[in-house]
């Protein structure tokens, strides 16, 4: 009888891993690609204008110094 417990402890194991395997693997419903482009394109617009604001300062400071 013992010898049917410890088999039936890899056995439950199996379908316990089956059924996380299926959920995990399940269909999703598709975002798409959307939220992350419009979040990258507002990050480009932002990084350009710091870029604008820093450039005049950057040009000073390396006058400044010769």
């Amino acid at each position: 009888m013992a010898v049917l417990v410890w088999l039936l402890i890899p056995l439950v194991a199996a379908v316990g891993a089956g059924l996380w395997g299926s959920w995990a693997n399940r269909t999703r419903r598709a975002r798409g690609d959307g939220p992350e482009l419009d979040g990258y394109a507002r990050f480009r617009a932002a990084m350009e204008r710091s870029a604008v604001v820093q450039r005049p300062e950057a040009r000073e400071t390396s006058h400044s110094g010769s």
